[in-house]
């Protein structure tokens, strides 16, 4: 039987055709991924922040829809491709603060399920950051919702001035807590003549690390308020105290405790001299400004003859403009962490500092892998 032979047919496609697909497609894949950034906010004067941190990174603010819906349910739609890309969403919190967290969190989770390479939320005031304590009977509701933003798909956070720095153990992920005192010493030293002359107040022995720091920076004086306005709330009644009730069983009864002798604060008062002098309140935060007020009120008595407040996030709930407008207070400056415009129009002495240019380059730099070290240089542990 004769040996049939198969010779070999060349491809009809070229050889040199081949590599050039190959080499295409792993061009594609390894080429380093862009970055978008989003804003979470469905309020139009939340997403001023955005844009001007946008306007300073030199690039377009990342389309989306964030809306509420007739049931009040919130609804995120994502109009451009993420996949494989650094996201950064920008969030800021209103007074509605339970809507702003679901938008967020359902922005994250929608950028999760389109492939975003990395999440990273810009979280300039971190919500519900005065409870990260164990009160009474509560919960450390920070916590919780550190959890929920790692779920929803979050890989990393930056922040600022966090009400205690304790706060970034609770997330699983890396958190950048930015600083917000270079700006605010900037603001003093340019726009208080003569600061030479003043004095750094802190409102509680509490807030007397950042103050210190503050003092020490501006080479000024530092004083301490002690004690505490009228009006405190009372623990008697909801049976916190209450004693064990009286045993009537025979055998081991236990043991006696010693009887402990309730906290009682001292009426305000002043440690250190602030007679003739400009007396500056820095704290974190501004919210109800009644002991705020007070203390203004004490500073005058001491002999003070003008009142700063310095502070991050100026929140000022409820009647706050009216308060410090009719107050003794003479400029409260805050950063725009949080949009306060309204309140800017109801009071004339709230004062804005403008803190996009570190939230910027903070972007900037996670996104090409920098180093952070740059943005806390002369950033002491206690500011």
């Amino acid at each position: 039987m004769p040996v049939r032979r198969f010779c070999g047919h060349r491809s009809l496609v070229k050889r040199s055709e081949t590599p050039k697909l190959s080499h295409g497609f792993w061009k594609m894949n390894v080429s380093k991924s862009g970055y978008r950034v989003f804003s979470a906010n469905s309020s139009t004067a939340c997403t001023e922040l955005a844009k001007k941190i946008t306007e300073r990174l030199g690039v377009e603010l990342g389309k989306s829809a964030v809306y509420q819906e007739g049931n009040a349910e919130t609804r995120v739609d994502v109009k451009e491709s993420v996949r494989g890309q650094d996201i950064f969403i920008i969030q800021t919190i209103p007074r509605d603060v339970n809507t702003a967290i679901m938008e967020l969190l359902i922005m994250a989770y929608a950028l999760k399920t389109s492939c975003a390479k990395n999440i990273i939320g810009v979280i300039p005031y971190f919500p519900y950051s005065k409870q990260c304590k164990m009160r009474k009977r509560g919960s450390i509701v920070c916590k919780l919702l550190a959890s929920m933003l790692a779920r929803a798909g979050l890989t990393h956070i930056i922040t600022m001035d966090l009400h205690q720095k304790e706060i970034q153990g609770f997330f699983s992920f890396p958190v950048d807590n930015l600083r917000a005192s270079p700006f605010l010493i900037q603001y003093i030293q340019e726009e208080i003549p003569d600061y030479r002359n003043a004095v750094i107040v802190a409102k509680s022995p509490s807030a007397a690390k950042r103050a210190q720091s503050y003092a020490e920076r501006l080479r000024l004086g530092l004083a301490v308020l002690h004690g505490t306005a009228p009006g405190i709330e009372c623990n008697v009644g909801d049976g916190l105290y209450s004693p064990p009730p009286a045993r009537t069983t025979m055998g081991h009864t236990g043991l006696e405790l010693p009887l402990m002798m309730a906290k009682e604060k001292p009426p305000i008062t002043v440690v250190g001299d602030v007679g003739g002098r400009i007396a500056i309140i820095i704290d974190d935060i501004i919210d109800d400004v009644e002991e705020f007020i007070a203390a203004a009120e004490i500073l005058k008595e001491r002999g003070a003859y003008k009142i700063f407040i310095m502070a991050t996030h100026g929140l000022l709930s409820a009647d706050a403009p009216r308060l410090i407008e009719e107050s003794a207070i003479d400029e409260v400056v805050v950063t725009n962490t949080v949009p306060h415009e309204v309140q800017k129009l109801q009071c004339p002495k709230i004062k804005t500092v403008d803190v996009s240019m570190i939230l910027a380059e903070a972007i900037r730099r996670i996104h090409n892998g920098e180093s952070m070290a740059y943005l806390f240089r002369n950033i002491t542990v206690d500011d």
